[in-house]
C-alpha cells in the first residue's frame, strides 16, 4: 500500500514530481559524483538483509531499518505515521533550491525539538532540547549537535504572533513563535530563523517532541542503556512509597518523599528514569552543557534498542513503537515524503551516530555577561553548512562527545 502519512502545507514552491527521490526506484546518484567515472567507486554496503532500517525521526529520536525488504518497509512506514501529525515548522529557514531543497540527493539538515509542555502550559512553553541533526551527501553518517538553551541570540521579528524581535535566550524563540495562536509550528518555526540567522544553517525538516513522548517509547521498548557519569539528585521528583512522582503530585500525597538519585554507572533504565537522569542540569559539573550529552546519549541509546530488539524489523514492534510517539511529535520532512526519506537515509547506522559538543563542553560568556556560541563552534556550523564537517572534526577531535 502507498505511505498514508499527512504531509504538512507547503510554504514554499510546489516541486515537479520529477524533482523527488521515489522509494520504488534506483537511488538517485549522490551530489558530487558517484556515476562511473566521475571519481572513487562507492564504498561496498553490508548486504545483511536485517539492516532494511527505517529512519523515522521520533522527536529526537533516529532510528534506522534496510533498504533490502523496502517494499514492505514502505506499507510498514506508511501504517506506523499516519496517526503523526505533519505541519511547516520551517516557514523561511527552509532549504531554497539553491541549497538543495529541491533534492534528498545532497547533505541533508533536520532541526528537533524537545518541549516540556503540559496541560497547565498554555502557550508559556519554551525548548528545553535545540538538536541540529546533521547527515551529509554520502548519506552513511549522521551528527548531532545540541545548541545551549541560554545562548544569547538575536530572534527575528515574527508578525504573525506579534512579535517585534529581539536579543534573548535562544530557547525563548519558540515561546515567542507560539504565542497568540502560532502554536507548535509557528515556535518552531521562529527557532528555525533564529538558527539560521545566528549560524547560516538552513534545513530540510524539523521534529518536536514533548519529553512524555520519549518515556512513551522507551516504555514501549522496554528499556535502554544509560551510563551516568556523575552522580546527581533529581531536581524534577522524588519517590513516594517507592513510587517515583513528579515533585507537585509527590507532595499532593502527604507522605513523606524519598530523593531520586541517580548514581554513577551503566545500566538498563525504565522510560521515568531515563528521562528524568536527561533531564538534569542542577548539580552537573558543566550544568546544561552536560545535559546536552546526557541527551544526546539517550538518542543514540534508543536508536540502539530499536535495532537490537528487531523493533526495525517486526512489523508489530514497529507499529507500536510509532504509536507510542504519534500523539506527542509532530514531524516537517519538508519537501520530500517520509518514504522517500527513509529509503534516503537508509546507509545510516546507530554506530555511525556520531554526538558532538558546542564550545568544547563548558561555558562560553561574551562581552555582555551572557552565554554565546564561541568562535569554533560558529566554526562548526558553517562546517555544517558547506558538508565539510567530517573534514572538521578529524581537524577539531575536541569537539566529540565523551558520552557514549
Amino acid at each position: 500500500m502507498p505511505v498514508q502519512s499527512r504531509r504538512r502545507p507547503p510554504s514554499r514552491e510546489p516541486v515537479p514530481s520529477a524533482g523527488r527521490v521515489s522509494a520504488s526506484v534506483v537511488p538517485p546518484p549522490r551530489r558530487g559524483g558517484s556515476r562511473a567515472g566521475d571519481g572513487p567507486p562507492k564504498r561496498k554496503r553490508r548486504k545483511d538483509p536485517l539492516w532494511a532500517r527505517l529512519t523515522v525521526v521520533v522527536g529526537a529520536v533516529l532510528m534506522m531499518t534496510s533498504g533490502a525488504a523496502i517494499v514492505g518497509s514502505k506499507a510498514i512506514i506508511g501504517q506506523a505515521t499516519g496517526n503523526i501529525s505533519q505541519q511547516n515548522l520551517l516557514g523561511d529557514a527552509g532549504k531554497t533550491d539553491a541549497e538543495g531543497g529541491d533534492t534528498l540527493e545532497g547533505p541533508i539538515d533536520m532541526l528537533l525539538l524537545g518541549v516540556d509542555a503540559r496541560a497547565n502550559s498554555g502557550d508559556d512553553v519554551r525548548a528545553d532540547s535545540i538538536i541540529v541533526l546533521h547527515i551529509p551527501a554520502t548519506h552513511d553518517q549522521a551528527y548531532l549537535i545540541s545548541i545551549p538553551r541560554d545562548t544569547e541570540a538575536y530572534i527575528p521579528a515574527f508578525p504573525k504572533t506579534g512579535f517585534d524581535g529581539g536579543t534573548e535566550k535562544i530557547n525563548a524563540a519558540f515561546q515567542f513563535g507560539m504565542r497568540n495562536g502560532g502554536g507548535w509550528a509557528g515556535g518552531a518555526q521562529l527557532m528555525a530563523q533564529t538558527i539560521k540567522k545566528m549560524t547560516g544553517v538552513s534545513f530540510d525538516g524539523a521534529a518536536i517532541i514533548n519529553f512524555g513522548g520519549f518515556k512513551k517509547v522507551i516504555d514501549a521498548l522496554g528499556t535502554v542503556r544509560i551510563c551516568v557519569t556523575q552522580e546527581v539528585t533529581s531536581y524534577h521528583m522524588k519517590y513516594v512509597d517507592g513510587k517515583p512522582m513528579w515533585n507537585a503530585e509527590a507532595r499532593k500525597t502527604g507522605k513523606p518523599m524519598k530523593p531520586v538519585v541517580h548514581k554513577k554507572g551503566c545500566r538498563e533504565m525504565e522510560g521515568w528514569e531515563a528521562l528524568d537522569y536527561s533531564r538534569q542540569r542542577y548539580g552537573l559539573k558543566n550544568s546544561d552543557y552536560d545535559r546536552q550529552q546526557n541527551q544526546q546519549q539517550l538518542i543514540k541509546a534508543m536508536a540502539k534498542k530499536a535495532i537490537s530488539d528487531g523493533a526495525m524489523t517486526n512489523p508489530l514492534k514497529l507499529k507500536k513503537l510509532m504509536e507510542a510517539a504519534g500523539d506527542t511529535l509532530v514531524l516537517d520532512t519538508g519537501r520530500a515524503d517520509v518514504a522517500d526519506l527513509v529509503f534516503t537515509l537508509r546507509g545510516v547506522t546507530d554506530n555511525e551516530l556520531t554526538m558532538l559538543r558546542t564550545n568544547n563542553g563548558t561555558y562560553h560568556v561574551n562581552e555582555h555577561g551572557r552565554e554565546s556560541l564561541s568562535p569554533l563552534t560558529l566554526d562548526m556550523f558553517q562546517a555544517v553548512k558547506n558538508d565539510k564537517l567530517s573534514e572538521f572534526v578529524f581537524a577539531n577531535p575536541g569537539v566529540l562527545s565523551t558520552r557514549k
